[in-house]
């Protein structure tokens, strides 16, 4: 089968697409056919050996780890899922891959996939949707009426958060580039900034931030209400450990103003993002669709920015 992977460090030219066994589905794993997988900016920080010295897997290594597909066989103990069945799903925490011809996961990280969506549209939200959820929902326990503001709001991750706010009843502010603005307004934001020309200090206080830029957390925080909440989602993009480690002795200091996490649903998230998907609640936002032989594209393309949503893989053979 084939599958995207890299042998070392270096620019996006180091991906490429070998071919490998087709694993075969262990006692409690689903064995899934991949129609399409999406790709995440955070990876690029791995590609490019950002990470190394908090990550310590072997070479080669894959990427992806979301995807939608069809079950093409079971583990043993597998009772939830038979063979044709439509899932979406995660791959294992800190596990990518998912830009695979196959994959085999344990059967908790999967769940129907959304009847209303296409297989191709449903790849751009797995990963964002629940990690939105989780950030709102669980870390921020935002309620009806309260100030949201989303920091990289035109992103996988902030587009689903800026619809998630606004259905929990949310007052949503959007920063976001000049050219997104009307496209965040649309996604249901009552007021968009341009990042660009809005400092910290232009802006009103807030009862949660969710932040998906990773720069200047202090001068965010200091927007906060008296019992105001930060989700911090990402890092400085040019100092990822430093940053790392600076944003985790704030959250360890200030629990209750600054939160971290490293998404790992549980089976019943990703369950309820087929609920939500299926409601209209969220929607998936696809920038570009992609075959996986452009994948070094996909990576200039991120690192670049100015992404609308999530560019996805289509592992359709055309």
């Amino acid at each position: 089968m084939r599958v995207v992977q890299f042998d070392r460090f270096g620019p996006p030219e180091v991906l490429c697409i070998n071919d490998i066994p087709t694993p075969q589905p262990g006692p409690g794993e689903v064995l899934v056919e991949v129609h399409a997988a999406s790709v995440d900016a955070g990876e690029t920080a791995f590609r490019a050996g950002k990470m190394r010295r908090v990550t310590r897997s072997r070479f080669p290594r894959g990427l992806g780890s979301d995807f939608t597909g069809r079950v093409a066989a079971v583990g043993s103990d597998v009772r939830a899922w038979k063979v044709g069945a439509e899932v979406w799903g995660l791959m294992p925490h800190f596990t990518f891959g998912a830009i695979a011809d196959y994959v085999a996961v344990p059967e908790q990280r999967l769940a129907r996939a959304p009847e209303n969506l296409s297989l191709l549209e449903a790849a751009a939200l797995p990963v964002s949707g629940t990690t939105a959820m989780t950030a709102l929902t669980d870390k921020a326990q935002l309620q009806s009426g309260e100030r949201l503001l989303v920091r990289g709001a035109t992103g996988g991750v902030g587009s689903v958060t800026v619809q998630l706010g606004k259905a929990l009843g949310a007052h949503v502010t959007a920063l976001a580039g000049a050219r997104n603005l009307d496209w965040i307004t649309q996604l249901g934001a009552d007021e968009t900034l341009n990042y660009r020309t809005t400092r910290p200090d232009d802006l009103d206080r807030f009862d949660v931030i969710v932040d998906v830029v990773g720069t200047d957390l202090g001068a965010y925080q200091s927007r906060l209400t008296h019992r105001g909440r930060l989700i911090a989602l990402a890092f400085d993009p040019d100092r990822v450990v430093s940053s790392m480690l600076s944003t985790g002795l704030r959250a360890a200091t200030t629990p209750r103003r600054i939160k971290m996490f490293s998404n790992n649903p549980p089976v019943e998230r990703i369950a309820e993002l087929t609920r939500a998907a299926e409601a209209g609640t969220i929607r998936p936002m696809i920038d570009t669709v992609f075959p996986m032989h452009d994948i070094a594209a996909v990576h200039h393309r991120l690192e670049t920015g100015g992404v609308r949503g999530k560019h996805v893989i289509n592992m359709q053979r055309l």
